[in-house]
């Protein structure tokens, strides 16, 4: 089939969550359809980056983008005097629109495939084969349980645009011919919209985020390993929110029980929030790095201690697969198939997540009970190759869905 596939960043190198989802999809399509990638950039690099996709792609076409204040200003503007969305709204961009135009005129595709909500405006409308929008959240549901967590005037601002996206959210996913999402408490979120918005969300096929087992090797790690480890790009919101209420709820009681532990704060673009936590001696904040593995050596346990986001955290499916303990707080490890205990050690209070870590650095064993256990799971469920075949499922039965109805059967 000839696969039209929508991004919104550029899915190379797999080096965030909603890359590396993205690029084991492309992966697996590429081996067996012809895909014409389109997507958003927002640098030379990205632009580099994109075009090294021409390696699996049939195609690959490029439109510059960028964020602002100034157009994010704009944007909350509009959303304010039409009662629109803000987070559906700011991301337009009528060079992407007339690009896409002159491709599906020129040439017909049996599926359009929109990765994440952001793209879904951009197909929606597009003639072709059959549309899918890909879901890798319920995106609305994060922006409920941030505004949980801010302060007054910030909380509100966040329910007005929860309640805005909620609907819009799920009326958009009901036009196309078919939909993905990555864990069923996502798709129970999205029908708990489409119920109020009074919409039939389409067919839908549950394939949850997948990652490479065989790229993701296991760690073997220090025999005293003194460091707990998070992995987490710093400009998406719920983490930033995770490493400081880990910092100022968490890590007293564990530095107060383990004095030579220390911790390590790896992400891209940290904000000086998170930066200034480096004040503390036993704390490295060292933003993006290249290499991880030195980090992985010597981490006792990984931390997820999310308590806003929707979808699946990819850093804990990469920590499953290279056999790193974790500790993660519940939201965090929605949606995986996780058995707390066995995989991973769960804390949603801080004295909780606190004796989990304790119960890591005192016990070694134990670590090395859940890394194997959790390199199994990873390898039997999570790899994109035992995965993605779901996804052509889901074409099979759109394209016929769409047959049904442009034949009036």
């Amino acid at each position: 089939m000839r696969i039209l596939l929508l991004t919104l960043i550029a899915p190379y190198p797999p080096d965030s969550g909603p890359k590396i989802k993205t690029y084991n999809v492309l992966q697996y399509l590429c081996e067996r359809h012809e895909v014409t990638l389109v997507s958003l950039v927002r640098s030379a690099q990205e632009q580099a980056n994109a075009e090294s996709l021409r390696r699996i792609c049939r195609e690959v076409y490029t439109v510059p983008f960028r964020r602002s204040r100034w157009k994010d200003a704009r944007f909350l503007a509009i959303s304010a005097l039409t009662g629109a969305s803000f987070i559906l709204s700011r991301d337009a961009s009528p060079a992407l629109q007339r690009l896409l135009q002159r491709l599906t005129t020129r040439e017909h595709f049996d599926i359009i495939h929109a990765d994440q909500l952001n793209m879904a405006p951009f197909a929606v409308d597009l003639s072709g084969g059959a549309r899918i929008v890909d879901q890798h959240n319920a995106v609305w549901t994060i922006v409920a349980r941030m505004a949980a967590r801010s302060h007054l005037i910030q909380r509100i601002g966040l329910q007005i645009e929860a309640r805005r996206l909620r609907r819009a959210e799920a009326r958009l996913c009901a036009r196309f011919d078919g939909m993905l999402t990555v864990s069923e408490p996502d798709y129970a979120f999205l029908r708990l919209a489409a119920d109020e918005a009074g919409v039939t969300l389409p067919p839908t096929r549950i394939v949850p985020i997948a990652i490479d087992t065989r790229e993701e090797a296991f760690v073997h790690r220090n025999t005293q390993p003194d460091t707990i480890l998070s992995m987490a790009t710093m400009f998406w919101p719920p983490n930033v929110d995770g490493v400081i209420w880990f910092v100022r709820e968490v890590w007293p009681l564990v530095k107060q029980a383990l004095p030579n532990a220390r911790v390590a704060l790896v992400g891209a673009r940290p904000p000086a929030a998170v930066q200034r936590l480096a004040a503390d001696p036993a704390i490295e904040v060292p933003g993006y790095v290249a290499d991880p593995r030195p980090y992985f050596a010597r981490t006792a346990a990984l931390i997820v201690p999310v308590h806003a986001g929707g979808g699946m955290r990819v850093k804990i499916l990469e920590a499953l697969a290279r056999g790193l303990p974790i500790v993660s707080t519940t939201i965090g490890y929605e949606g995986i198939d996780v058995v707390p205990g066995r995989h991973l050690l769960v804390g949603d209070d801080p004295a909780t997540f606190a004796g989990a870590l304790i119960q890591l650095f005192r016990n070694p064993e134990l670590g090395r009970q859940l890394a194997d256990q959790g390199r199994q799971l990873a390898v039997e469920r999570y790899d994109w190759r035992v995965v993605c075949p779901a996804i052509d499922q889901l074409y099979a039965t759109a394209l016929q869905r769409v047959h049904t109805v442009t034949s009036g059967l």
